[in-house]
């Protein structure tokens, strides 16, 4: 054996009752796990004494932004510290692959906010297979990969709001097949971020059903989270059903004032389609703000064309007075048919340094000290700042994050944009939160619960035969965690302090977290489907 954990309250994942064992790990698997008190104990030249502390599985990141991070930043502790294992990437539609020259450009451009512009990566890949090798050179966490509809469709026909046309569709479809054979999971949405939300429910069936074909699952950001959130929600599930696929609900939510109370609606509307044979899962982060770019707040058409028609849109006086009117007394679609609240609005991060005085300030507060109107504020920095300001929007209600977290389809992601100033602290406390508040302080899970929505269900949704359980033969991805201090560090004060009380993470059976410090291994992988049609 190369590693003994010895004395350990084992939360296997299944979310039965925990027990006391000693487990045994070699070549990166779990080779025995002998129960208190049932028979010889084994042993090895490495032994953890990790009596008060519990093992469980290592975290499932379902909904990451890492996709840029894992390569420019080896070390990774936003989320290896979490005792996060596995990031499922290629989030909300937009991503790096695939694409030719042309997309990569207008996409690095595109989600500047989320990801930096790139300028420090070298894009040497252009398919799904090329950035997952590209992974496999070394990273800090094991990786996934969604196949990102909104630039498959910029790839297809630009940024053009219009139907697709036959052959844009099997070209699209043809991306689909080829990301799949490459390893993809499955296929993501951004249904309120162009030129995605562009695509029609017969355009998306048609893609669906490719990915279904591959045993894969569709992860929508959906139209709404605010205005007609339930019919967005019903859009999805009549959409996947038609198309025979399975789904994820991206980040789901009910937030703005108009979704108070009404999570009990959104989650009778899943139990009814898991009764009627639905496969649905969904993913929330514990916290109520959203996290996304300035830019997004924007109605679509205003986006069309791309970045430089956007940029020009806001220049011209007459089309910024319209772009106004429909995100203040309207209702923008990108900011989910939902009038605009300018003090909701939290700069958390700007591209250009020379911005950095609008972060960590609403936009109504800026306005305020400059002495004019919000959206001449909004306007300024979305042009001086080309497009690449991220912020925080304070929408969210407890009430529906907790009733959400608690259904039996759920599972944890974090949603973690790790870019800007002062980025949202779920990026960097989202597991820990859910053990230290959710489950110690406010009992709302218990912790085995909780341990299987950050494990199990994940690993059934990514069909991983062989993680997500702490069981012999199983990998050795690992997290031990005291249940007595694990918490968050992370504040929206102090967004980068890492958590307490999670002294060692095991990825492949190596420690990357060991005594609550990150070590220079870097065991991460890409975690491909395995290829071929089911």
């Amino acid at each position: 054996m190369d590693l003994v954990i010895r004395d350990v309250r084992v939360v296997d994942g299944t979310g039965g009752a925990s027990y006391r064992a000693d487990v045994a790990v070699d070549g990166g698997r779990i080779t025995s796990i002998v129960r208190e008190g049932s028979g010889q104990r084994p042993s090895a030249p490495r032994v953890v004494d990790a009596h008060g502390l519990a093992l469980s599985p290592g975290f499932i990141d379902m909904h990451a932004h890492s996709d840029l991070a894992l390569l420019r930043d080896p070390g990774h502790e936003a989320k290896a510290a979490q005792g996060v294992t596995l990031e499922v990437l290629g989030q909300d539609g937009l991503s790096y692959a695939p694409v030719d020259d042309r997309t990569r450009a207008e996409v690095r451009r595109a989600i500047t906010g989320w990801n930096g512009d790139g300028s420090d990566i070298d894009f040497d890949w252009h398919t799904v297979g090329g950035y997952l090798d590209r992974l496999d050179r070394g990273i800090a966490v094991n990786a996934a990969y969604l196949i990102p509809q909104g630039t498959l469709r910029m790839y297809a026909m630009g940024w053009d709001d219009r139907p697709a046309t036959p052959a844009e569709t099997e070209r699209m479809k043809q991306l689909v097949a080829e990301g799949m054979e490459q390893g993809a999971v499955g296929m993501s949405s951004g249904l309120t971020y162009t030129p995605g939300m562009y695509a029609d429910d017969a355009e998306l069936t048609e893609l669906c059903r490719v990915v279904a074909s591959y045993g894969g699952y569709y992860c929508p950001h959906h139209r709404s989270y605010g205005t007609g959130a339930l019919q967005a929600y019903q859009e999805m599930v009549g959409l996947t059903r038609a198309a025979g696929c399975a789904l994820h609900l991206a980040h789901a939510t009910m937030n703005f004032g108009v979704n108070k109370g009404k999570a009990p609606e959104l989650l009778a509307l899943l139990d009814q389609a898991l009764e009627d044979g639905a496969d649905i899962s969904l993913d929330t982060y514990p916290y109520t703000p959203g996290c996304t770019t300035l830019v997004a707040m924007l109605p679509s058409w205003a986006s069309e064309g791309g970045p430089d028609a956007i940029m020009g849109r806001l220049r011209d006086e007459e089309t910024a007075r319209k772009i106004r009117q429909v995100m203040e007394v309207e209702g923008a679609d990108g900011c989910h048919g939902v009038p605009i609240e300018w003090d909701a609005i939290e700069i958390s991060g700007v591209s250009d340094p020379a911005m950095s005085g609008y972060v960590g300030r609403t936009v109504a507060a800026s306005a305020h000290e400059r002495g004019e109107e919000p959206w001449v504020t909004a306007r300024r920095l979305l042009i001086e700042d080309r497009l690449g300001s991220t912020i925080l929007q304070h929408v969210g209600h407890e009430e529906n994050v907790q009733l959400i977290m608690g259904h039996r389809v759920h599972t944890g992601g974090s949603d973690g944009i790790l870019q800007g100033d002062k980025p949202h602290p779920r990026a960097y406390g989202t597991f820990p939160q859910y053990l230290g508040r959710y489950v110690r302080e406010l009992g709302v899970l218990s912790l085995e619960e909780c341990v299987a929505h950050l494990t199990s269900r994940p690993a059934a949704r990514l069909r991983l035969p062989d993680r997500g359980l702490v069981r012999e033969g199983y990998r050795a991805d690992l997290v031990l965690f005291d249940p007595k201090t694990v918490a968050a560090g992370s504040t929206f004060e102090a967004p980068r302090a890492l958590p307490t009380g999670i002294p060692h993470v095991l990825i492949d059976g190596r420690f990357v977290i060991e005594d609550g410090r990150r070590t220079d291994v870097l065991a991460g992988r890409s975690v491909r489907r395995t290829p071929g049609r089911p």
